[in-house]
């Protein structure tokens, strides 16, 4: 038996239609997380977080952050030593945003430790947002955490 062009056609043409169903249906199974739920509320008060880094450059040093199988170690500069710091860590992890983390900053020894069983092993971008004798600072680093 032989096929016609007619019917060649039409089964191409019906492949065709398959192939843009599947792919419309896996998109609209595909999740999109935005950074944070009230995300554009966040963007109008942007300006206050570019200020914030500005105080930040300001600084003798950046903020380090050290990881190792046991916990995150993250040491602020030698200006805050011996003050009191307080604000937020945001682990942000662009894969899930189940695996984001929020620590709380209440620290006078110049450092806070964040045990690794708090965490995933994937990349976070690291949020750091604090306030020291009323100014407020702000930076932003990644680090690959695995086991």
């Amino acid at each position: 038996m032989k096929i016609g062009w007619g019917w060649k056609i039409a089964g191409l043409y019906g492949g065709f239609v398959v192939l843009i169903l599947c792919l419309v249906i896996s998109a609209n199974k595909q999740r999109f997380d935005l950074v944070t739920k009230d995300y554009y509320g966040e963007e109008i008060a942007y300006q206050k977080v570019l200020d914030a880094g500005k105080n930040q450059s300001a600084l003798s040093r950046p903020v380090n952050i050290h990881a190792n199988e046991k916990a995150v170690t993250i040491e602020f500069p030698e200006e805050f030593k011996s003050k009191v710091l307080s604000g937020d860590i945001q682990f942000y992890a662009p894969v899930n945003s189940d695996w984001d983390r929020s620590f709380k900053i209440n620290t006078q020894d110049n450092s806070v430790t964040i045990a690794r069983s708090e965490l995933k092993n994937t990349r976070y971008t690291i949020k750091i947002s604090c306030q020291v004798d009323g100014k407020s600072y702000y930076q932003e680093s990644e680090i690959l955490l695995h086991s």
